[in-house]
Formats: C-alpha cells, structure tokens, sequence
C-alpha cells in the first residue's frame, strides 16, 4: 500500500510517500504501525485533530477499513478562500 504524505505532514515526515508491507486493518492501525518508525512520524501523527485521510482518493475516518486499499493520504484540513 502507498502512503502518499501532503503540506506540513510531508514535511515533518521528510518524504512525500512510503510503501508500507503491513496489513492494517483501519487508518488507525495504520497511524500506530507509522508512530512506531521513529520520532518524525510520531511528530508527524501527534494531533489527529488536525489531520485529514483519504484511502484510495475517498475522505474517509480513521476507522476506515483498510482491507482493499492501495493508497492512503494524510493531510491537514482544507481552507476555502
């Protein structure tokens, strides 16, 4: 599964995506198994409040099932101007 990283999450992260070789099986598994890599991730994952997930380019919740997806996206909420 790609792990696609957008704003001030890729750069906490240092990288615009990983492939993950796991099988989570929610968004929050998935965040658990990323805060476990080193600091920059947990930094990275710190305040979910502020953070948004697409799973294969569909908003979705961090209870989402990850059982078929290929691509997860995290990025900070989205402001209209």
């Amino acid at each position: 599964m790609d792990v696609l990283y957008f704003a001030w999450v890729r750069e906490r992260v240092g990288r615009a995506k990983d492939r993950v070789d796991t099988n989570p099986a929610t968004v929050m598994d998935l965040i658990e198994d990323l805060r476990a890599r080193e600091p920059r991730y947990q930094a990275a994952f710190a305040d979910l409040s502020a953070l948004r997930v697409a799973v294969d380019q569909e908003l979705a919740d961090f209870n989402a099932s990850l059982k078929t997806a290929r691509e997860v996206a995290f990025f900070p909420p989205m402001t209209g101007g």
